[in-house]
């Protein structure tokens, strides 16, 4: 498995793919803006997207999966119902701003905590993360020891609750639930930042140290 990311957009948002080198099937997590270089990546390795996750639904992590849904009709889309208003709410998922608001079509696939993803020859499981948004989820590769975490969880920080849908308490305890669970040397690839460990974040970051 190689894992390949692009911080892209006015936001600085992680976008992720991951693929197998031997069958080159691969997953893109999170679609952000300048949809042509993930795209252009993808066509260039020869890789063949098998399924589009999304941890949420705000624009800075959608705003190319029109454009990659179209490059790829084949490739599944998965992600939380929870969030399925903000597709078609560009009020919602904070696209209103743009010159073209962004409006998607649901997802192929609706998963929810504790689900498994199976694509690739990877297993995908689904942690309920909500809070930043009413469906905010997280994918956890636990052979590989990485849960890539949308914008719950960051290196020293949390993801903003004051959006609409935003739940401080909810983010809080998903967290402490569903991914300070985890063993601590699992890495967390956020949307936005850099690379840390779930023991990291427990021991470190400012909105835990009362918990621990």
């Amino acid at each position: 498995m190689k894992i390949e990311y692009m911080t892209l957009g006015p936001f600085a948002t992680n976008t992720y793919i991951v693929y197998d080198e031997k069958t080159l099937h691969g997953v893109v997590i999170d679609p952000s803006f300048s949809p042509d270089k993930y795209i252009s990546e993808l066509n260039d390795k020869k890789i063949i997207l098998e399924s589009i996750l999304l941890t949420h639904a705000h624009v800075d992590h959608l705003a190319g999966l029109n454009q990659l849904r179209e490059a790829f009709p084949d490739a599944k889309f998965y992600m939380d119902k929870r969030d399925e208003e903000l597709l078609r709410d560009p009020n919602m998922n904070l696209s209103d701003f743009l010159p073209e608001p962004i409006v998607c079509k649901p997802a192929d696939v609706w998963v929810k905590d504790r689900d498994i993803i199976k694509t690739c020859g990877l297993e995908f499981t689904v942690l309920d993360t909500a809070g930043h948004t009413p469906g905010g989820i997280s994918f956890y590769l636990k052979n590989e020891g990485i849960v890539f975490t949308g914008d719950s969880l960051f290196q020293g920080s949390i993801g903003r609750t004051d959006f609409p849908g935003g739940n401080l308490k909810e983010l809080l305890t998903n967290i402490m639930q569903n991914l300070f669970q985890l063993p601590d040397s699992v890495r967390v690839l956020s949307g936005h930042g850099e690379i840390t460990t779930v023991g990291y974040e427990k021991e470190s970051n400012p909105f835990f140290q009362e918990e621990f």
